[in-house]
């Protein structure tokens, strides 16, 4: 197995210096990029494509989740955020077309057919989930499971074409990273007033909170010190840690039961950033 360097050959396509000095991208999709090479690589058939897959899949996904960051109303009237907007849409276009160019220049029409396909479910799956929280109708889990489903749903659509020993595993191995993936990110935002919106300690606020409380938080202008106490009331921090915890349980448990020692460790590799910070957090709580 050639070492993971999909980012590297990642940053030809998404570090230009316009972007980086007018607009801010989202996160390379790093863990689900990992995950799906490890499993690519050690698929007889599927490992001289695996770098390849992996790259193109997460500028797919790069694409979607920097059309996403793009702002509902292009009613901009300040020059600077009107210019990081125009980039965000053609950043996303761009990141998408590369995609489409690279899987064309490899005769891999079939895959670019399987992941157009995985791209209209996805649009899917997250029109349901902005009608639901439009709605105030999500609870914490329909909130993380959904979250899962969109982040993973690209990636998962390669089960298919996987050996049956890994076809089984890969949907399940997938679904554990990614829900600690959410998780971990979740803990930051909540942590973040200025992300806090829409974040799963809003929907718990929302979801276990009184009716004033809600009316806080729906509120288009929130006071920062009582949005602050209630994050603190409910314990929004170490509730997602504790969650944080259990997951990454059921994933050591899943990891354990895969027939390859190697996969095994390689994938426990890819995790150590959450038990590392499990155990930073630990350590800091004993002091």
């Amino acid at each position: 197995m050639n070492p993971y360097r999909i980012p590297e050959i990642a940053k030809q396509y998404t570090d230009y210096d316009m972007i980086r000095q007018h607009t801010d991208l989202p996160d390379f999709p790093n863990f689900r990029a990992q995950l799906l090479y490890a499993f690519l690589s050690r698929d007889s058939r599927l490992n001289p494509s695996s770098e390849l897959f992996a790259l193109v899949t997460s500028l797919v996904q790069m694409g979607l989740d920097t059309h996403d960051e793009v702002t509902v109303s292009n009613e901009v009237k300040e020059k600077k955020a009107a210019r990081s907007r125009q980039l965000k849409v053609l950043a996303g276009d761009y990141f998408s077309s590369r995609f489409y160019h690279l899987l064309s220049q490899a005769g891999q029409i079939d895959l670019i057919k399987r992941l157009s396909t995985a791209i209209c479910e996805l649009n899917r799956l997250k029109t349901n989930l902005y009608v639901t929280m439009k709605h105030l109708k999500v609870t914490t889990e329909d909130y993380v499971r959904q979250s899962v489903d969109i982040k993973s749903h690209l990636f998962k659509s390669f089960g298919g074409l996987m050996e049956e020993v890994n076809r089984r595993s890969w949907p399940e191995i997938l679904e554990a990273f990614t829900r600690c993936e959410v998780i971990f990110k979740e803990i930051f935002r909540s942590e973040s007033l200025q992300d806090f919106h829409g974040s799963w300690g809003y929907w718990h606020i929302i979801q276990n909170g009184s009716k004033e409380e809600r009316k806080l938080l729906e509120a288009q202008e929130q006071d920062p010190a009582k949005l602050k106490a209630l994050i603190h009331k409910y314990n929004v921090p170490s509730q997602l840690y504790n969650l944080l915890v259990t997951q990454l349980q059921q994933l050591e448990a899943k990891v354990k039961q895969l027939d390859s020692d190697k996969l095994a460790s390689e994938l426990f590799h890819i995790g150590e950033p959450f038990f590392r910070f499990i155990s930073k957090t630990r350590l800091l709580e004993e002091r």
